[in-house]
């Protein structure tokens, strides 16, 4: 069977490339070795964030004292925790089940390999191969945990996020091991429902991408919950020959030895491109990613790569941009490329942390000369009245045109704000502008109007 487009992968690169370009009126087939939504909707964004809501309930149940409420003998259910969580994953992914039929979509399960002269194969799990052609191949096939050497993970002491969210038993002792946006949701996760956790983050800072002061603001408000974190630190092995873990860790001081029921392996993740036929076909490769132009073709006409098996960040949201303006390109749209600089960032503990363009640090080594507003949540309203003073939210303008070079947040809610300051830099808004635009009041939004206020020395609530 011939096609306009297939899709190697129905993550959220995949479906969404899929789904435009049926929209488009290009015949498509879809093909996915295991779950319809890929790691995104079974194993990532999803799921993770209904773990992260009960852990978010159970701290509000335990904190009902500070909104005047009584609450005694409060308990979770751990295993009802995974449950629901693994409930709200197979909903999404059954949902694009029904987007698939709906854009009239073929779905081929198997694993997908390319083939040379336009082709793929697909070996079923009876083992039966068949080959499909197309006019364009997209390969979507997303990332995987990143596995380390002083740490190989086995899938029950040392884990992945995988593991992380379905653990039978909850552990008593946990060390996270990275402080990326991965390590962070589930140390906080895991600190809220009672386990004892430690972040070891190699760097300097924890969430090491993010603006120094929002590194700061978050290991200040982890402490304040119990989290243990070591910076500047690595670990050099872990001995599982008992029941626990012994984690050893490299710092300035010295060795020290962690004891510990799981390791966390949080460093970030690794394409997979192995064993889809990338050498056969002669797709070139470049440290683990595929190489592709401005609009994702490969260097082999009809052969195209999306999302986290390219360069650029391994985001869900990066993943569907780039496969919409791919099958745009095909069909003969114009289409601009996508700006890396304005995506924005998010991360889902508590404090939520969210960014997009420049730090401040980014801006002075460039030479620019800058304006910086700050507001804190503290001299909130809303976040008062919400009892979620943490945080702040910090804008940084180029002084000469006053331009929004970046946006730093922290504090509640925050990745429900990101957006509009995206669009503001997409739209190329000036600070003054900006702080002409009325917003609403209480809300938390209110922040970004104060913060851009305070860069041109107009603040009024602070």
């Amino acid at each position: 069977m011939k096609y306009d487009v297939i899709v190697l992968g129905s993550g959220p690169g995949g479906y969404v490339t899929a789904i435009r370009a049926s929209q488009l009126g290009l015949k498509v087939a879809v093909v996915e070795r295991e779950a319809l939504g890929g790691i995104c909707l079974n194993w990532g964004c999803i799921p993770t964030k209904a773990l992260l809501k009960s852990a978010n309930v159970f701290e509000y149940i335990n904190h009902a004292e500070d909104y005047g409420i009584s609450v005694s003998d409060a308990k979770h259910d751990f295993t009802k925790v995974v449950q629901r969580s693994r409930g709200v994953a197979n909903g999404m992914s059954n949902g694009v089940q029904f987007l698939m039929k709906k854009n009239k979509i073929d779905v081929i399960m198997g694993n997908g390999k390319v083939l040379p002269g336009k082709k793929l194969e697909v070996t079923g799990d009876d083992g039966k191969a068949t080959v499909y052609e197309a006019n364009h191949i997209i390969i979507a096939t997303g990332a995987r945990s990143r596995s380390l050497p002083s740490m190989p993970q086995d899938g029950k002491k040392i884990i992945g996020y995988r593991e992380a969210m379905t653990l039978k038993e909850q552990p008593k002792k946990m060390v996270v091991v990275g402080s990326g946006a991965i390590g962070v949701e589930f140390a906080y996760f895991y600190n809220a429902m009672g386990t004892e956790v430690t972040i070891v983050e190699y760097m300097p800072n924890i969430v090491p991408v993010e603006d120094e002061e929002v590194s700061k603001q978050l290991e200040r408000s982890f402490k304040k919950t119990g989290v243990k974190i070591m910076t500047s630190a690595e670990v050099t092995g872990v001995d599982t020959s008992g029941s626990g873990c012994k984690v050893t860790v490299k710092t300035k001081k010295g060795e020290e030895v962690i004891e510990c029921d799981v390791v966390l392996s949080a460093a970030g993740v690794v394409a997979n491109i192995e064993n889809i036929g990338l050498e056969d076909v002669g797709i070139a490769t470049d440290k683990g990613k595929i190489i592709v132009n401005d609009f994702y073709q490969t260097n082999l006409p009809g052969y195209y790569a999306i999302g986290d098996c390219v360069p650029g960040q391994a985001l869900a949201h990066v993943a569907s941009a780039e496969g919409i303006i791919c099958v745009e390109k095909i069909a003969g749209m114009h289409v601009d490329a996508l700006d890396y600089n304005n995506i924005p960032g998010c991360t889902y503990c508590s404090p939520e942390v969210a960014s997009v363009g420049m730090t401040e640090k980014q801006a002075k080594e460039k030479g620019i000369d800058i304006k910086v507003g700050k507001f804190p949540f503290s001299a909130s309203g809303k976040a008062s009245a919400a009892g979620h003073k943490d945080g702040f939210v910090k804008l940084i303008f180029d002084a000469k045109y006053g331009e929004l070079l970046g946006g730093h947040l922290i504090g509640a809610n925050v990745t429900e704000m990101i957006a509009e300051i995206v669009a503001l830099r997409k739209l190329e808004t000036t600070g003054h502008e900006l702080i002409k635009t009325v917003h609403p009041h209480p809300t938390m939004s209110e922040a970004i109007m104060e913060a851009a206020a305070a860069a041109y020395d107009e603040v009024i609530h602070l």
